[in-house]
């Protein structure tokens, strides 16, 4: 346990940001996963749509320091591509 002032805040602030940084994760991680689903059964329109939100969430992940900025550019191109392909076949 903290035995200081600035410990015990220390504490606190990394319960709230641990809290954060799990819902942040765990959003991402359900939206990646429902693209692919949309890409697989070749469903275009829901496929953009989650595209745009997927965006969102990678920059505002990039933006409150979750994941680095290149991070999030490097997986956002990687979802482009796949939907992009499945837009060829199509």
């Amino acid at each position: 346990m903290p035995i200081t002032k600035s410990a015990e805040k220390a504490l606190r602030q990394n319960i709230r940001h641990r809290g954060r940084n799990l819902k942040t994760a765990e959003t991402l991680k359900r939206l990646v996963k429902d693209l692919k689903k949309a890409v697989l059964a070749n469903n275009t329109q829901e496929a953009t749509t989650l595209l745009a939100a997927g965006y969102k969430a990678f920059d505002k992940a990039a933006k409150v320091g979750f994941l680095k900025k290149n991070t999030a550019s490097r997986k956002k191109s990687s979802l482009a591509k796949l939907v992009s392909t499945q837009q060829k076949k199509v």
